[in-house]
């Protein structure tokens, strides 16, 4: 029984909206068994699919939080 785990930060994609929708997550959790089911067999019944949102202070990259990562990205790319 594959399990998959996706952890994301807490933010919207849309204008007004700080977190993943349930539309959204719906999508993800029938994309990942999807996957699971077309490259190595397992039906979609067998698997697990947890979502995790993650508060943007938590998250850091690049050995900074992420907002200030991706701020730093931003005026390189400028």
């Amino acid at each position: 029984m594959p399990i998959v785990t996706v952890q994301l930060t807490r933010e919207g994609t849309e204008p007004g909206v700080d977190h993943v929708t349930t539309e959204q997550k719906a999508a993800i959790y029938k994309g990942m068994s999807e996957v699971l089911r077309d490259v190595l067999g397992k039906p979609l019944d067998w698997t697990w699919v947890i979502f995790q949102e993650v508060e943007m202070e938590n998250w850091g990259w690049g050995g900074m939080p992420v907002a200030q990562y991706r701020a730093q990205m931003a005026e390189r790319a400028g």
